[in-house]
């Protein structure tokens, strides 16, 4: 497997994490097959979605759909502590209502955008107490546990999405621009042949100084990106029911057989299988859209 591999793929419908890290690491770029609430608690760390990167404040509080790539960078060997909370559509689906879509706070905004509050101490204490509810029932086999799991859950989505409908936060962007322009030319050119000396051009610079910082920035290499992207691409065309071999060439492959060899290791399984989960998924997807304004 390609040291490149940036999907990870969640298998259960709620996975909750609370971890400790007392040594510095960088994460790569990734995406998941599911949803994302991170609370940020301590450390001196870096949050990175997309074409922005925030640094971390106790109380920042960040929803992560799959479609967003994302990566930390933790800066120094200070204590990071942090909860991870990864939800399947269908689980959250089925905790939602007609009149409650408790999808809305990672849906209803721009892609890579409107990600993160940030919450005052009384905020975040509220909701400290609800991940102690789904830490303690998680881990029970007593008889109710999974009730009260899912009932803390519900109780949890419902405060996130009431505080991210009132959102007036202006977090701190401090992605470097060069970056930032090249995810953006990366966008605006993703179907076409992309290299180096087109990068280099466009913006007046040594090609191997815009790699080395992309690198640093992302964990990746411009070309894993760049397959990435198009990968994404083609997940999307595939859902809009287009063929095979037309996602192939409009998502900016020129080689069939090498499209079906990527995403087949990128997203996990063949853009046949692809193909016909989502269209399963479609069927069974009934909740209605609601909007916050």
């Amino acid at each position: 497997m390609s040291s490149d591999y940036f999907y990870d793929a969640i298998q259960p419908e709620l996975l909750y994490r609370h971890p400790l890290t007392t040594y510095r690491y960088d994460s790569r770029y990734h995406r998941h097959n599911a949803y994302e609430i991170y609370i940020f608690l301590k450390g001196n760390v870096h949050f990175y979605v997309d074409h922005r990167c925030y640094p971390m404040q106790r109380g920042d509080l960040l929803v992560i759909s799959p479609e967003e790539m994302h990566r930390t960078l933790i800066v120094d060997e200070t204590e990071y502590e942090r909860i991870t909370i990864n939800l399947k559509k269908t689980y959250v689906c089925q905790l939602s209502t007609v009149l409650t879509n408790l999808l809305s706070c990672f849906d209803h905004r721009p892609e890579g955008s409107g990600n993160i509050i940030h919450l005052h101490e009384d905020q975040l204490n509220q909701l400290l107490y609800w991940t102690r509810q789904i830490e303690e029932s998680a881990d029970s086999n007593k008889y109710g546990s999974d009730v009260q799991t899912n009932a803390a859950m519900a109780q949890l989505l419902v405060l996130i999405n009431q505080w991210f409908q009132h959102n007036s936060f202006v977090p701190q962007d401090i992605m470097p621009e060069l970056v930032c322009r090249t995810m953006e030319y990366i966008e605006e050119h993703i179907t076409q042949h992309i290299t180096l000396g087109d990068l280099a051009e466009q913006f007046y610079m040594n090609s191997t100084s815009i790699s080395r910082q992309f690198k640093k920035h992302t964990g990746l290499t411009l070309r894993s990106y760049i397959l990435g992207r198009r990968i994404e691409l083609a997940k999307t065309l595939l859902s809009d029911g287009l063929s095979i071999t037309d996602v192939c060439f409009q998502s900016g492959f020129s080689d069939y057989a090498n499209f079906i060899r990527s995403f087949t290791k990128i997203v996990g399984t063949s853009p046949g299988k692809y193909t016909r989960y989502r269209q399963a998924e479609v069927r069974i997807d009934l909740l209605p859209e609601t909007d916050y304004h």
